[in-house]
């Protein structure tokens, strides 16, 4: 099975992806959700495909959310506390 989808980038967020049926667009995004992400501002068109591998995550996953839930989000990686103490020290320098 294949599915082609939109994936759309949080102009909130950095690193925040929204990934969608393109048949469906965003019409099955929850409005407290499209709140909290923003704008979306389109990135890339992707056809999925059982075994194509992403960058954080399968295609299966994607595809199973999509199908269940109407999108699947994609969340940014969790800050490194000690990178974020050394970024709070040198802004203040």
């Amino acid at each position: 099975m294949k599915v082609i989808c939109d994936v759309y980038k949080s102009e909130v967020e950095a690193d925040m992806y929204l990934y969608v049926s393109k048949a469906d667009g965003l019409s099955r995004v929850p409005e407290a959700l499209l709140d909290r992400f923003g704008k979306p501002k389109q990135a890339i068109t992707l056809v999925l495909q059982a075994g194509r591998k992403l960058a954080r995550t399968t295609a299966e996953k994607v595809m199973s959310e999509l199908e269940e839930k109407g999108f699947y989000l994609q969340m940014p990686l969790p800050k490194d506390s000690y990178m974020s103490e050394i970024h709070a020290k040198n802004s203040k320098m």
